[in-house]
């Protein structure tokens, strides 16, 4: 990591990508919060400041840098030390065991969502740390766990990892995707799985992360050596997978990244292999694309915009230039309030001003964020692939 940080040569560019920085006057930036701010914890000075934590983890900087610098990493680990050095928040307790609380709530969904929607919790959900007024996300007793799709022969096999949103709080779009990639011959399987370990990463939690990650890979090493490929649509969790799992959990880990498809990337891969043709059916809709940061992070071309542009009769209008500022856990804590409501009525309105019939995007945590400033319809890209092969 110090090799990374001595290639720094103070561009700026990073902060000039860097979403927080436009909107907080308080947060520095990438280049004095990462790099810069190395060098002197490498000399034993005192290690992080509180701002730390204001960084998203959006990698943005990351995706910018003329000489593979990674502030966001080095950002991260900060966070990491902080947490270590000054105890973790109560937000930050809940966030690393949401995986834990996710499938509680979603056992008992009816008795959660009327609770989460209730002003005396609201109250002590705000004393904690957390806001009040958005709305928390809905748990489903159907996850995808318990009502799995009944897999079916195909010419490749698959794994998918759904992570924690799709299971608990979206299962039928994540039933939709499975079915979707079902129906285009690919043999899909939902083994047991676990957080992809990114809220706890992102909450200061190392050893929750190592441990969700461990337990994954065991499953999911597995698989590809059985010959399963393994395929996400989660591009936070998509990210993680590529990117973190190889360094939380070595070469089990390098196996999961190097053999890891989001959906669209590999149905563009099946198309160019003759393996798979797309339906014609024709659809009248402008459509606005919020990519999510971590799809960007990826270091891939969005494969479901060919997908998309495929489709006759779509206007599709592709907006990668600004964060939603959510970013999963740190959208739904109290202190980060001002700075995601102004990046999220920012990217909003962008995408409002194409006059789109339907917005789509494939992060949860984008479409819950937008969501929260347009009435517009917004959606996975999966919802509209499946109304257009209907």
């Amino acid at each position: 990591m110090r090799e990374s940080y001595e290639h720094c040569i103070r561009c700026t560019i990073c902060v000039e990508n860097c979403p927080v920085f436009k909107v907080n006057p308080e947060y520095p930036g990438p280049k004095q919060a990462g790099p810069d701010a190395m060098r002197f914890r490498m000399e034993g000075e005192k290690k992080v400041d509180k701002w730390i934590n204001m960084c998203t983890q959006c990698r943005r900087c990351e995706q910018v840098c003329p000489h593979d610098v990674k502030p966001a990493s080095l950002i991260l680990k900060s966070q990491i030390e902080y947490a270590r050095a000054n105890g973790s928040a109560p937000t930050q307790v809940m966030f690393s065991n949401f995986h834990f609380i996710s499938h509680l709530a979603s056992f008992f969904a009816p008795i959660a969502n009327l609770a989460t929607s209730m002003t005396i919790v609201k109250k002590m959900m705000k004393i904690i740390g957390l806001r009040d007024d958005i709305p928390f996300p809905r748990f489903s007793f159907k996850t995808m766990q318990r009502k799995k799709v009944k897999p079916q022969p195909g010419i490749r096999k698959a794994v998918f990892f759904h992570g924690c949103y799709l299971n608990g709080n979206a299962p039928d779009t994540g039933r939709d995707i499975v079915q979707l990639m079902q129906d285009m011959g690919v043999e899909v399987i939902i083994p047991p799985q676990v957080c992809c370990g990114l809220p706890a990463l992102g909450n200061g939690n190392e050893k929750k992360a190592i441990s969700f990650a461990k337990k994954n890979a065991a499953v999911f090493a597995e698989k590809v050596n059985e010959g399963y490929d393994i395929l996400y649509s989660c591009t936070s969790c998509g990210h993680t997978l590529v990117h973190s799992y190889p360094e939380l959990v070595g070469e089990e880990g390098k196996l999961i990244a190097d053999n890891s498809w989001n959906i669209y990337e590999y149905m563009e891969k099946l198309i160019d292999e003759n393996q798979l043709k797309l339906p014609e059916g024709k659809m009248e809709k402008t459509i606005a694309y919020h990519i999510p940061c971590h799809l960007k992070g990826t270091g891939k071309p969005y494969p479901v915009i060919n997908i998309f542009k495929s489709i006759p009769g779509v206007k599709l209008h592709i907006m990668d230039e600004n964060c939603c500022g959510f970013s999963g856990s740190y959208g739904f804590k109290k202190k980060n309030k001002e700075t995601t409501d102004k990046l999220g009525r920012i990217a909003a309105n962008a995408l409002l001003e194409v006059n789109p019939d339907v917005i789509i995007s494939d992060c949860g945590a984008c479409r819950m964020q937008i969501e929260n400033f347009t009435d517009v319809r917004i959606c996975d890209p999966a919802d509209i692939l499946k109304e257009s092969f209907q």
